[in-house]
């Protein structure tokens, strides 16, 4: 009995203490579930969503991105790379003591490490790279099982701590990208797992500690970019594993041992540029039968280049680029006919050497795989091989800076990849082949300061990526040809020094991204032509030494120019003075031509070094350092009177006789009055035909005419205040949109206004061109206004993106979808305007609705916006208070935030509306649609769906064009697109992107996606 209740006894204990274990065990796990609830309530809100399982309905270990342990459920693995969540990584996260695995890579964490992570005994693999984490790194001496730690790219300060050289196991040390400086510790020498280290971009100083050469696991040292010295480490040489090592952009120095390659036998990538090595290239060097790239550029190496290289039969990439190999005699170039062997090169560069000879005609024999070869900067003669085009895939070919003669082989015309071609100073000569044209894919053809004759080919309209034309410096005659005006990717246009005639085009205004302008010192005449103020990018004009006449175009909007030089021309007339005040403006040079008048004193006036005037006999005043001779009394008078002055005496004086007869005239004054408040609305349309006059103001007569009596079969849509027509305009029938405005409905007055004044001083190439305007009354007496536009064919935005919308009149297409590169390219035309109203135009201007339907397509499906009813002038507080009445109401689901709350109208208004477009046009679903209920936004739609799932969230119809695509990576482009639409219409209107900053990812976007890029292994660095 005695025994039975002693076993009783023990069994109840036994039971206590399971009970007992069991909360501990629960309260454990509670533990691990607040300190992930934790770090969720740090999470921004519109981010939450990826984590919106993290609740407590539901158990711990079914959560996303959560993992557990069988045995005791605690969690053991977080994975939260790649979700772009951000805010502050709390001390809680060290309560997470079965954590083996965490990932928080990839995001936008920000403030410090917090030092509890030491407490995660379990930890292996630590993973916080390329986040916003600041501070230093903390001890993790506790983490003796941590065989990972990823660090890259952020912004951790000071040296590298001491203690990490006691975790044993560590085999990935990556600490690439930050701000760490000071020297290794000694204990890093204790690191015998090691088997990467890479601490590239840091500020790393000292020489490279001998212990490292005890490190003889390692396989992947990267120390690229600090500021280390010394010469090549010894140490190196013991690591007889490595398979990479890059030291580039160091302050390395002297010569490499002479059995280089017998040491380190199974590198596969070899980087060591931008040192000061010297001597002879070790010839063991091509011994390393394994290596794939090598590269040695910038450096001080000299002798010849060994042709044993050609015994490297997997070499991809060889970069020997700016030392000083060759002696500029016969026998430098030898080395290639060995590289023909090298059946895998896809990038030979050896320009900027010492390098002469004459050029083999083998070269055109190289591997099929070569992407880029540049030989540039040397002493090279001879010609271009005929052959050449046998380099099938070759995309960039640099000759430039050599001794080479005769002209451009026509075999160039086959290679249809080349983004690139530099044959500039050489001495080439011959007529450049119109077959070049070919190359439609060309982004930079640079030939200046040859002797090249004949006429600019005129088929080089045809490649219409091209960024650089560079022809200047040669024999060329002719005139430009209208096709070159058509390049609308054109940066840079350099024709200077040729002996081209004729007037300057007048499309040049066409070129809207045009930065530099050289045409100077050749034979054109006429005007300079006026569309030149159109190209709104340009930073440089320079069209001296040419016989151009007449006046100085208007040019007040060209708001970036830096360089404006006029010199040795025939131009007249006087200066204007608007160049005194340019904002960026830092020379003008106006000299040796017949310009009149007064020069002003005043803005870049009064700085003698920034300008000239001289041969100008009909100049006066100016500063005194001109030495010009005193303007007359009469003539300052007359400078002094603007055309504002006249109009405020002429008004003066007329209120002044209307005073005096007011007695007498009441009802003529009434009159005046009732006509005078009608003539509102036409000095504004006058104010819009001084920006398209294309015709004189119109009636209201020739307005019913051409819309057929505003007959409703031409009725095109309406809108809150105006109803749109197609008409029939002139004796030509122009095709025109006549936007009649319903005055009955209260604020389409003030609509009408907001147009005018918004419209009046704007030009860009992707708004709905202004044909001319019309306020008057109608046949029953009533007042009448409308704005009559050019006609867009293909509609707008929204029937494209909805098929199903009625598209009443201007319905001229196939409901077919827009494909990928269309929806890209309708996003980069409505951020260059808005990018234009936002910064570039004179009065800044809030669009105040963008949306779809408000982006017309014209017949080649270039975007057009339109509808400025709405629209506010920035930074002009009378004009907004006069309209304020009306408020900033928008679109629904298109209008920021903030409007709904008051806020006034910005540029980060247009912003949200610009992101919100953005995500309808790449998922195809409107903000408003019904899907989003329930707290769940197109924004939050498109974010729960970054970056694993983008295809799941994107437009269908996107998907099925571009399915056999190989060549897009869609996934790709898409989480790129989606990132700026979300950056667009964050919630806090000071968290989301600038246009200019989105507009320079979307051109980037399609440049890498749409454009296929010269292929580069110097990124590996």
């Amino acid at each position: 009995m005695r025994l039975f209740l002693l076993l009783v006894f023990n069994t109840l204990i036994l039971l206590k203490n399971v009970d007992v274990g069991f909360a501990d065990e629960a309260s454990r796990v509670d533990g691990d579930r607040q300190a992930l609830l934790a770090l969720k309530s740090q999470v921004s809100e519109n981010r939450r969503v990826v984590l919106a399982s993290w609740n407590h309905s539901i158990q711990l270990c079914q959560w996303s991105h959560v993992t557990c342990g069988r045995k005791h459920k605690r969690v053991t693995g977080l994975d939260l790379g790649g979700l772009q969540l951000g805010g502050m990584i709390l001390p809680s996260i060290g309560n997470l003591s079965f954590l083996r695995v965490l990932n928080l890579g990839d995001n936008s964490f920000s403030g410090t490490i917090p030092k509890e992570l030491g407490m995660l005994l379990r930890l292996q693999k630590l993973n916080m790279s390329y986040n916003t984490l600041e501070g230093v790194i903390p001890s993790l001496s506790n983490c003796s099982r941590l065989v990972t730690l990823d660090l890259t790219s952020n912004r951790l300060i000071h040296g590298l701590p001491s203690e990490l050289g006691s975790l044993s196991s560590l085999k990935n040390l990556l600490l690439d990208k930050n701000n760490l400086s000071g020297t290794f510790p000694t204990s890093f020498g204790n690191l015998t797992s090691l088997r990467q280290l890479s601490i590239a971009y840091n500020h790393m100083e000292g020489e490279v500690p001998h212990y490292i050469g005890r490190l003889t696991n390692m396989i992947y040292l990267q120390l690229s970019k600090n500021n280390l010295s010394g010469v090549f480490p010894p140490e190196i040489y013991n690591l007889s594993s490595l398979t990479f090592l890059s030291i580039v952009g160091n302050h390395f120095s002297g010569s490499l041992r002479p059995e280089f390659g017998n040491m380190l036998p199974h590198l596969e990538e070899l980087y060591l540029g931008m040192n000061s090595f010297s001597g002879d290239l070790p010839k063991t060097m091509s011994n390393i039968s394994t290596l794939t790239r090598l590269e040695l550029g910038q450096n001080l190496f000299t002798g010849s280049i060994p042709i044993s290289f050609g015994t490297l039969h997997n070499i991809q990439m060889l970069g020997l680029n700016k030392n000083s190999f060759g002696n500029n005699s016969v026998g430098d170039l030898d080395f290639l006919s060995a590289l023909v062997n090298c059946t895998k090169l896809q990038v030979l560069d050896f320009g900027y050497n010492r390098l002469g000879g004459e050029l083999p005609i083998f070269v055109a024999n190289l591997s099929n795989e070569l992407t880029e070869m540049d030989l540039g900067g040397n002493f090279i003669s001879g010609g271009i091989p005929h052959d050449i085009g046998n380099l099938i895939n070759l995309q960039s070919l640099g000759m430039e800076k050599n001794l080479l003669t005769g002209g451009i082989p026509t075999s160039l015309g086959k290679l249809l990849g080349l983004h690139e071609i530099l044959l500039n100073s050489n001495r080439m000569s011959g007529e450049i082949p119109a077959n070049l044209g070919n190359i439609t894919r060309l982004e930079n053809l640079n030939l200046f300061d040859n002797s090249f004759q004949g006429s600019i080919p005129p088929s080089l309209g045809k490649c219409r990526f091209l960024s650089y034309l560079h022809v200047g410096s040669n024999r060329l005659n002719g005139t430009i040809p209208q096709e070159i005006m058509l390049i609308e990717s054109l940066l840079i246009l350099y024709i200077s020094k040729n002996l081209l005639t004729g007037p300057f085009p007048k499309d040049v205004g066409r070129l809207k991204f045009l930065v530099l302008l050289s045409a100077g010192n050749n034979r054109f005449h006429g005007n300079i032509p006026e569309t030149l103020g159109s190209c709104l990018s340009m930073e440089g004009i320079s069209l001296q030494g040419n016989r151009f006449d007449g006046a100085i175009p208007d040019i007040r909007n060209l708001r970036a120019l830096k360089i404006f030089n006029l010199s040795n021309n025939d131009l007249s007339g006087s200066i204007p003075e608007y160049l005194a005040n340019f904002p960026s403006l830092e020379y003008l040079d106006l000299s040796v031509n017949n310009f009149e008048g007064i020069v002003r004193t005043k803005g870049l006036f009064q700085t003698p070094e920034k300008f000239s005037v001289s041969g100008n006999e009909k100049l006066c005043g100016g500063i005194p350092e001109l030495k010009l001779r005193p303007c007359p009394l009469n003539y300052v008078s007359r400078a002094r009177r603007h055309p504002s002055n006249r109009k405020k005496i002429f008004i003066g004086v007329s209120v002044g006789v209307a005073s005096l007869l007011l007695s007498l005239f009441a009802l003529s004054l009434l009159y005046m009055r009732m006509k005078g408040k009608k003539k509102d609305g036409a000095n504004n349309a006058d104010n819009l035909l001084s920006v398209s006059p294309f015709y004189e103001r119109i009636s209201y007569e020739e307005l019913r005419r051409a819309t057929c009596e505003f007959s409703s079969s031409n009725l095109i849509g309406s809108g809150n205040f105006s109803s749109v027509f197609k008409g029939l305009l002139g004796p030509e029938s122009k095709a025109v949109a006549v936007k009649v405005l319903n005055l009955q409905k209260h604020g389409a007055a003030k609509s009408f206004m907001a147009e005018c004044e918004a419209l009046k001083s704007i030009r860009h190439r992707n708004l709905v061109k202004l044909v001319t305007a019309c306020a008057s009354i109608d046949f029953n007496g009533n007042e009448f206004k409308a704005l009559v536009y050019d006609f867009m064919p293909n509609g707008n935005l929204d029937t494209w993106l909805n098929p199903e919308v009625e598209v009443g009149s201007s319905k001229s297409h196939d409901p077919r979808p827009l494909k990928l590169s269309e929806r890209l390219n309708v996003a980069i035309d409505v951020a260059s305007v808005l990018d234009y109203i936002h910064s570039q135009c004179h009065d800044p201007v809030a669009h105040c609705d963008l949306k779809p339907s408000n982006v017309l397509l014209d017949i080649d499906l270039t975007a057009h916006v339109s509808d400025f009813g709405l629209a506010r002038i920035l930074d002009q507080e009378s004009f907004i208070k006069q309209l304020s009445s009306t408020g900033v109401r928008g679109t629904i689901g298109y209008a920021a935030p903030e409007y709904g709350m008051g806020g006034k109208p910005s540029r980060q208004g247009d912003l949200y509306s610009f992101g919100v477009l953005v995500l309808e046009m790449f998922t195809g679903k409107r903000p408003t649609d019904q899907l989003f209920v329930g707290g769940l936004t197109l924004r939050s739609y498109a974010e729960s769906g970054l970056p694993e799932h983008v295809l799941e969230i994107a437009d269908t119809s996107i998907l099925h064009d571009e399915v056999n695509n190989k060549n897009i990576n869609i996934a790709e482009c898409l989480k790129m697109v989606f990132h700026v639409g979300l950056r667009c219409c964050e919630e806090s209107p000071t968290n989301r992107m600038t246009m200019a900053e989105a507009l320079a990812v979307l051109v980037s976007l399609r440049n890498r996606f749409f454009i296929t890029k010269r292929t580069t292994f110097r990124a590996r660095r």
